[in-house]
């Protein structure tokens, strides 16, 4: 597909996703022992079956966290009963002739901000989130298409038969976004479906096979494969990150 004048201008732009300078100073070695804190704080209240709105206020307060470091332990940490939850439903091994339900703008902009150099959250259950704050707004960066294209060449290799991206209809440029999808995806060995649609959550808690990090889906979805995790440690390999997961130790 040709691209168009603008498309061209975005498509050569480098930008990297997600990336803010002061984060090698609030997630770097000096920070680690406050965070780790911080976040084991969290789990105990979150266990103690306390809302993790009201929990991550009150112990972003009590170590002075920055808004930056406060997203990232309400990333990164879970509850002890949540983990099991999701560990439970995870497909570790996707079977050949599988269907497979993704959380476009989740998955994507998680690929973007590995392949963009930025930091990125190990999360206690096992995921990879990202720190980027879509807000309603998203434009497709020179990053979007290997990100893509690496969806696909995790999906092929897995033998999958069909893949149907679900995209959030009220974010800007989810239409171009599905273009570029099915342009990308079309020469690949499985089928491509994209959905423009406005309740992505709420029609991927009810489906298996689901591709996300979101933690509401992650708890109510029938099944999920955790495809970025796999993507990054294949494909990627080093990648800026904090490491919640070590709290699970």
């Amino acid at each position: 597909m040709l691209l168009g004048i603008e498309d061209e201008t975005i498509m050569s732009t480098i930008v990297k996703r997600g990336y803010l300078p002061k984060d090698q100073k609030e997630f770097g070695n000096e920070s680690v022992e406050t965070l780790c804190k911080a976040g084991k704080d969290l789990q105990y209240l979150l266990n103690q079956g306390y809302p993790i709105k009201g929990a991550s206020v009150f112990v972003g307060n009590h170590y002075l966290l920055s808004e930056r470091q406060r997203l990232a332990i309400v990333r990164g940490v879970s509850s002890e009963e949540s983990i099991k939850i999701r560990n439970a439903k995870e497909i570790k091994d996707i079977p050949p002739g599988s269907i497979v339900n993704i959380d476009g703008f989740n998955t994507i902009i998680t690929l973007e901000v590995a392949l963009s150099d930025s930091l990125l959250l190990k999360c206690m259950d096992g995921t990879i989130r990202d720190l980027a704050t879509l807000r309603g707004t998203y434009r497709l960066i020179d990053k979007t298409d290997e990100a893509i294209v690496l969806i696909g060449r995790m999906l092929e290799k897995h033998k999958t038969a069909k893949a149907v991206f679900y995209l959030d209809a009220p974010v800007s440029n989810s239409g171009r976004l599905k273009q570029r999808i099915a342009d990308l995806l079309k020469e690949f060995g499985f089928e491509v479906q994209v959905e423009v649609i406005h309740n992505v959550d709420t029609v991927l808690e009810k489906l298996d096979h689901v591709i996300t990090s979101d933690a509401i889906i992650l708890n109510k979805c029938m099944s999920w494969i955790n495809l970025n995790r796999r993507i990054m440690e294949e494909f990627i390999g080093e990648y800026p990150y904090f490491d919640f997961s070590q709290l699970n130790t």
